[in-house]
């Protein structure tokens, strides 16, 4: 079986999301990189192999036809976007999300920059955000965030493609969007209305009770089922990230999945209800300003590409095809070297 990214690791304390688009032309550069990522990794995490530092690469769907030959993930396609009656789920930019995380910033920040300083001149970032652990688990409006990912074996059936798509099983689907919170409108709403926007205490951590959990709460909407009212779970990653000069209070949502319909299907009801509700009642307090979607590959994968688009792989190459070095491959496989007669260099 192929090996997945890890996508499912020990919480880190520390982030950096970059979001990048390609430059046409560049294709090779960004093809490069992505081979040589796991190596890169392996560099930086040398200095301090207990820290967990690790990198999951996702590819969006407009850049995908340009840096690979063959099929393309069965459900990658560019982020919906969502206009509900209040609140917008907007679609941005986003060829290649590189999600970075360890228990220290710097490792991070070494990795990144690495990162971009091999793409310097073929990639734009166009989304760059550091996020951090906040004191408990918290994100900045104060309630615990990520408690409900799934474990263990569900964690895997929940995040890793399976027979469903087999020419690319055990990669995944990653959806971000970058969240703004009003920080001054949430900080004067009482504890217990906080509490009825999320669903969940604030100081315990606790899910309200189905007979006062509000239609229009965080935990109501985000909660899907499948047909045999089973929960269908996502692996977030969600972390607080933070502005002081220019007042930016945030929270990166990061979601992986077997499948970006649960997700989807999440997002559908935040923005624009359920019938049961109009909206998320936290999207009056949080406004969503990006939205991407990309296909989290195998390390496999990654570490021996597709051939690039009009190129055929090496294995494939019909003999008394010309070499990259010119020389001209006999139908019986020999070089042809001898005299040499003939043959152009």
């Amino acid at each position: 079986m192929a090996e997945p990214q890890a996508v499912i690791s020990r919480p880190a304390r520390a982030t950096v999301f970059l979001v990048v688009t390609v430059t046409p032309g560049h294709e090779d550069t960004v093809r490069s990189l992505l081979e040589d990522v796991s190596g890169l990794r392996r560099s930086v995490s040398f200095r301090a192999p207990g820290d967990d530092l690790g990198c999951v690469v996702g590819i969006g769907s407009t850049v995908w036809d340009r840096l690979f030959s063959g099929p393309r993930p069965q459900e990658l396609h560019p982020f919906v976007e969502l206009a509900g009656r209040r609140h917008r789920a907007p679609s941005t930019p986003g060829d290649l999300l590189f999600h970075l995380r360890a228990r220290r910033t710097d490792l991070c920040f070494e990795l990144a920059r690495l990162i971009v300083e091999r793409l310097d001149g073929a990639v734009t970032v166009v989304d760059e955000v550091h996020g951090f652990k906040y004191f408990d688990d918290r994100d900045l409006l104060g309630f615990v965030d990520g408690s409900e990912n799934p474990e263990g074996r569900p964690a895997a059936d929940a995040v890793f493609i399976g027979d469903e798509d087999p020419a690319f099983a055990a990669g995944s689907y990653v959806i971000v969007q970058k969240y703004l919170h009003d920080l001054r409108t949430w900080n004067a709403l009482p504890s217990n209305e906080q509490e009825k926007v999320i669903g969940r205490t604030k100081l315990a951590n606790v899910e309200l009770p189905d007979d006062v959990l509000p239609a229009d709460s965080h935990v109501a909407l985000n909660t899907i089922t499948d047909e045999d009212g089973d929960e269908r779970k996502i692996m977030r990653e969600n972390m607080p990230f933070g502005t002081l000069g220019e007042g930016e209070f945030g929270t990166y949502f990061i979601g992986y999945a077997r499948t970006p319909g649960v997700t989807e299907q999440m997002l559908r009801n935040m923005f624009l209800g359920d019938g049961r509700a109009s909206h998320d009642r936290i999207l009056d307090f949080s406004t969503a300003i990006t939205g991407c979607l990309f296909h989290v590959p195998t390390v496999d994968f990654l570490d021996d590409l597709p051939a690039a688009p009009g190129e055929q792989a090496a294995d494939e190459r019909p003999a008394d095809l010309p070499a990259a070095s010119g020389v001209r491959v006999a139908a019986d496989g020999s070089l042809g070297i001898g005299s040499l007669k003939g043959v152009r260099t």
